[in-house]
């Protein structure tokens, strides 16, 4: 089985792979200060919940967007499951061309979802990614990297207004029941949640004007993707998993 690993700057997502079949997928919280003992007893409890043992697992891909996590995870790979990941970055194939001024800038996650998003559609395609930050990326009709945006996601929205405000108050992030708030809570979440969905659209909306090509599928993954899609006039398709079939796919492209 092929165990990949989505380490983003919120929450890390394991996804266990049976050839094609995505097995059982996991969720934990990213935590640079986890010791490669402690990340192996993780990964044993979450194998237990599913009956299965280490020796399962055959290979292993990690995308990071945590530098200090990242070799974390490969020396337990190497340690204890003796397997030798493979770390997405400059040099690994991904028969994705980057069409952008620095390609060693671009997140490894953006690179995935992009490889991911490709083999889906087989069409030009805008990527929105509702995590701890929001980012769109597109891609043209030939599966060429163009490039794209990045802003602050829902929750470092909600953290910034009430760390740097001294009368608001921290809420639970979830859509609200209508756009005119009624109390300081639901205005709050109004703002947060409705502006996300029009930074969204109108992003999709000015990447479009600036593509070529037609059609253009417009995914939608992330923690949040759900909500905003629901909400959303542009986003086409969710994609929860998408980051772990990109993984899969550049995982088999470099053996």
């Amino acid at each position: 089985m092929l165990l990949a690993v989505d380490i983003g700057n919120s929450n890390t997502v394991l996804g266990l792979f049976d050839g094609e079949d995505l097995k059982v997928r996991w969720r934990i919280s990213t935590q640079t200060d986890r010791t490669v003992d402690e990340t192996h007893l993780t990964l044993l409890s979450l194998l237990n919940t599913q009956q299965l043992e280490p020796s399962a697992i055959r290979g292993m891909i990690i995308a990071s967007v945590v530098p200090p996590v990242t070799p974390v995870f490969s020396q337990m790979a190497q340690q204890f499951l003796g397997v030798r990941a493979i770390i997405v970055g400059v040099g690994t194939r991904t028969s994705m061309p980057i069409l952008v001024e620095n390609p060693r800038e671009v997140g490894s996650d953006r690179i995935v979802n992009g490889v991911a998003a490709y083999h889906l559609t087989q069409t030009a395609s805008i990527i929105v990614d509702l995590g701890t930050a929001i980012t769109l990326d597109a891609l043209d009709g030939q599966g060429r990297y163009l490039g794209g945006a990045i802003a602050p996601g829902l929750s470092l929205s909600l953290d910034a207004l009430f760390s740097r405000t001294a009368k608001l108050p921290r809420v639970d992030l979830v859509p609200p029941p209508q756009t005119i708030g009624r109390n300081t809570v639901q205005s709050i979440q109004s703002g947060v949640f409705f502006g996300s969905v029009a930074l969204v659209d109108g992003l999709v909306d000015r990447t479009r004007n600036e593509m070529e090509d037609d059609p253009i599928s417009v995914i939608a993954t992330g923690g949040h993707a759900q909500a905003i899609a629901d909400a959303s006039r542009c986003i086409q398709r969710v994609e929860p998993d998408l980051t772990l079939l990109g993984l899969r796919l550049i995982y088999e492209r470099n053996q």
